[in-house]
């Protein structure tokens, strides 16, 4: 199964999103990721469609947008019209994903839920045949910048163990230590965002990533 680099803008420096957008780009981006908040589902707010929008004449790196809202199906079609070819909704968001998740296919992109690190796995078991990607928290969603939670590791190896075949992606506290770990557990899609801003430029950050692929 393929590994996969999926950079967050979330720690970016917003002033320059556009050119740290490119240079992700530049150094082999598998997937742009984008985390959007609500201040409700979690308590920050970050930006909505028209920044995305905005960015994506950049490049043809694919876009994803992580909705971190509490009705997340009131902004698809406006996240698809922005650009993005797939869309990350929260399975403790809706009592009905697998609907979400069938009305972002028709749509022509991909389908992702994602799950907390204290929601059991079995809660997107039965999404399973619905989506393209399941998106496990390895931090509590919200903020940047926070350490990694082993606990999660256990939701990893279960989505994997019912699904051999399909994209597995780890958000929080991934770095070249870290990467290793999810990835014998049976990740193979990782967002990184903090490493990339504490290393000397975001080529080198994505660089290390690459090397802790292996």
């Amino acid at each position: 199964m393929r590994l996969q680099l999926a950079p967050s803008v979330l720690s970016c420096d917003l002033s320059r999103l556009a050119q740290a957008v490119a240079e992700m780009m530049d150094a082999g981006a598998d997937w742009i990721h984008f985390d959007v908040m609500d201040g409700q589902f979690v308590p920050p707010i970050t930006f909505g469609d028209q920044m995305i929008a905005d960015l994506r004449p950049i490049g043809p790196t694919p876009f994803e947008a992580h909705l971190m809202t509490l009705t997340p199906e009131r902004h698809f079609e406006a996240f698809v019209r922005a650009g993005c070819q797939r869309i990350i909704f929260h399975a403790e968001a809706s009592p009905h994903g697998a609907r979400l998740a069938q009305s972002l296919r028709e749509m022509g992109v991909q389908a992702g839920v994602s799950i907390n690190p204290g929601s059991p796995p079995e809660l997107v078991r039965p999404l399973l045949p619905f989506v393209d990607l399941v998106l496990v928290m390895t931090v509590n969603p919200g903020w940047g910048g926070q350490r990694f939670l082993p606990s999660a590791l256990e939701s990893v190896r279960a989505v994997r163990a019912w699904a051999p075949e399909l994209d597995i992606e780890v958000d929080g506290g991934i770095d070249p230590d870290t990467l290793p770990v999810v990835r014998e557990a049976g990740a193979n899609v990782f967002v990184a965002g903090s490493h990339l801003v504490r290393s000397p430029s975001i080529r080198d950050g994505l660089r290390s990533l690459r090397e802790a692929c292996g």
